[in-house]
């Protein structure tokens, strides 16, 4: 059921991290994979997704597409005193703006071929005030939540189900601040009932049943991937 041969995946933000976890999953599973990130690359398309045009040529390049990894994403860590009009709208425009447009242009494409498959990247700020001040990514990833429903019940009469994941605390280079400190770190685990955080190679494998025929009934969810933090 989580057979991807002969389908066709876009991940955004596919040069470290869950984005490179969640291509090469994909490739293992038959699937040909065309991994963006906003910097060019060995195998990487050069694409800022909150450029409309970048990601409408880059898309027209890539043709065909059944499945979306909208897993681009930033963050400014400042608090609400402190974090600029600037840097507020930078986080939006990649965290929000740029799943959107990856979302629409995609959905043109598989409503001309019957239909495909989007998974967004959420988090459980999305659900939360968190643990840290951090506004503009907390804000950022309860609007792709929300945006996730919303596209969900929209797109369903093309065929196209779209879900999303919410990752808690994983090692990345965006998290590299919080695993480095013992303090921090400590705090995150206290609010991890399971004891262990999850690796990318996890992210990756809840994305992987959401895209594949194996959740064919299921659209317009959010799954935690946070080892009980949200169950708090």
């Amino acid at each position: 059921m989580e057979d991807l041969k002969g389908k066709v995946a876009v991940v955004t933000g596919a040069a470290r991290g869950i984005g490179k976890a969640v291509a090469d999953l994909f490739v293992s599973r038959g699937c040909t994979v065309a991994r963006l990130d906003v910097e060019p690359g060995e195998s990487i398309l050069a694409c800022d997704v909150a450029d409309e045009a970048a990601v409408e040529k880059t898309f027209a390049k890539i043709g065909k597409i059944d499945i979306l990894i909208n897993n681009a994403g930033i963050a400014v860590r400042k608090n609400s005193l402190e974090i600029t009009r600037e840097d507020w709208d930078k986080v939006m425009a990649v965290n929000v703006a740029g799943t959107f447009l990856c979302s629409r242009i995609a959905a043109r494409k598989m409503k001309q071929t019957g239909g495909g498959s989007i998974v967004n990247l959420a988090s459980i700020m999305g659900f939360s005030g968190g643990l840290f001040p951090n506004p503009a990514y907390q804000a950022s990833k309860g609007a792709v939540v929300n945006l996730t429903r919303a596209l969900a019940l929209e797109f369903a009469e093309h065929n196209i189900r779209v879900n999303a994941v919410a990752p808690t605390f994983v090692r990345t280079d965006l998290t590299t601040p919080i695993f480095s400190d013992p303090e921090v770190l400590h705090k995150v685990m206290q609010h991890t009932p399971l004891g262990v955080l999850p690796e990318v190679e996890d992210i990756a494998a809840a994305i992987l049943f959401l895209a594949s025929p194996a959740a064919r009934c299921i659209t317009g969810v959010t799954l935690p991937v946070d080892s009980g933090y949200l169950a708090r």
